[in-house]
């Protein structure tokens, strides 16, 4: 599915209000799968090729972008070392929620 025709998808699935909830609850999740698979992208690096040079197997690679697999924190700064890129993650006020 091209990159495209998934935007198309998620934007009409997330219409579904048990889509949305769902999609919400998880979100943290899908958004550093869609910043991997972006940087991926933005440097025409083939999963193969981010495999060779961090040494996490290509499968592994593929399980995490299809979001059946949680990669650990030393998995993600691999990852991250292999694109050239610095991992950075955050804690956030939530603005749904009165803390």
């Amino acid at each position: 599915m091209a990159m495209s025709n998934y935007r198309a998808y998620k934007e009409k699935a997330l219409q579904n209000p048990e889509v949305k909830t769902e999609y919400d609850a998880l979100q943290a999740e899908y958004d550093i799968i869609q910043s991997l698979i972006d940087a991926r992208a933005n440097q025409n690096i083939t999963q193969k090729e981010l495999s060779l040079k961090t040494g996490i197997p290509q499968a592994d690679i593929s399980r995490i972008e299809n979001g059946t697999r949680n990669p650990s924190l030393s998995t993600l700064k691999k990852l991250a070392q292999g694109l050239g890129m610095q991992l950075r993650l955050e804690f956030i006020p939530d603005s749904a929620k009165k803390v």
